[in-house]
């Protein structure tokens, strides 16, 4: 997923806050739902973040394009977990590894279904 900086992502020196690319990772992964008529919400649940690991490696600028990637580290019954790699242009300036977790619209952890794991699959395994 293509994302261009804005005035808003930045502060007054035109430099993306570090949030930011949490939010921009975000985005990626709502967006692979989104492709295909969905949302994240699905019937039985959806997805909270677990747990995070950031890495910053460079700086996003006001006006530059970023490309995300996701790829699929691990599938578990209840959860997954992903790498998410910001790129400007062939650079990667920042990386994030996620887990989420499945949980009930309650907030109860559930496994993840046949049907679920499969979409997970499809969306993030490359």
């Amino acid at each position: 997923m293509q994302i261009t900086i804005y005035y808003e992502d930045t502060d007054a020196g035109g430099i993306v806050y570090h949030s930011n690319y949490l939010n921009f990772c975000e985005r990626a992964r709502s967006d692979c739902f989104f492709k295909l008529g969905m949302t994240p919400e699905l019937k039985s649940g959806h997805f909270v973040a677990r747990r995070l690991i950031a890495e910053y490696l460079s700086v996003a600028k006001l006006g530059d394009i970023l490309e995300v990637k996701s790829e699929l580290l691990e599938m578990r019954a209840a959860s997954f977990r992903l790498r998410q790699s910001i790129y400007k242009e062939e650079k990667k300036i920042f990386e994030l590894e996620i887990t989420l977790a499945y949980i009930t619209f309650e907030g109860k952890p559930q496994k993840l279904d046949a049907k679920t794991k499969e979409l997970v699959l499809s969306l993030f395994r490359h």
